[in-house]
């Protein structure tokens, strides 16, 4: 029987969807303030793949992504996603969400997005918040599961994620 011991925390990241310029200074700032100096910001890149969000938040769509050099334990998952949408409604324009928030857990090995919307390949954690692993890491890169959405799948998502990765791989390195 193997024994229960405590998780190896793990590098929180940030999917930031926002329409137009909607203050990414802001955006940052508010995650900073919540989870402190980021070790990683991506550039801004385009989001043409869906039209989901457009008619509550606008166009143009952009994302880019935030690494936060403070590990965390991936227990609080469920804590981070509900402190994430609370932050979303903060930057709330005559009621319409102007940012979205995707906070995800990369681990060596996988990288798991909180989510509030149930399906067969999620896993409850707990206030109505979901995991889904969303990508594996295997000979040398991230690569894709059967649901993982068309932007995760997408070549520049994973070399950011690759790049993180590395981040979070000299982190864990003794020193």
């Amino acid at each position: 029987m193997a024994l229960a011991a405590s998780f190896t925390p793990e590098k929180l990241v940030v999917g930031v969807l926002a329409s137009g310029p909607a203050g990414d200074g802001q955006i940052l700032s508010a995650l900073m303030s919540r989870w402190g100096p980021p070790d990683f910001v991506s550039p801004v890149l385009p989001f043409p793949y869906t039209t989901y969000y457009d008619a509550e938040m606008g166009t143009p769509l952009r994302r880019f992504f935030v690494s936060f050099s403070g590990l965390v334990d991936p227990g609080q998952l469920a804590v981070i996603k509900t402190q994430t949408n609370a932050l979303e409604d903060g930057f709330r324009e005559g009621g319409r969400r102007r940012v979205n928030l995707d906070p995800g857990l990369l681990a060596l090995s996988r990288f798991v997005l909180a989510t509030a919307k149930e399906s067969s390949h999620r896993v409850a954690l707990a206030s109505g918040i979901w995991a889904e692993v969303t990508l594996l890491y295997e000979k040398g890169s991230f690569r894709p599961v059967e649901w993982t959405y068309p932007d995760y799948r997408s070549a520049g998502y994973i070399a950011i994620l690759n790049t993180i990765r590395g981040l979070y791989r000299d982190q864990l390195r003794p020193a």
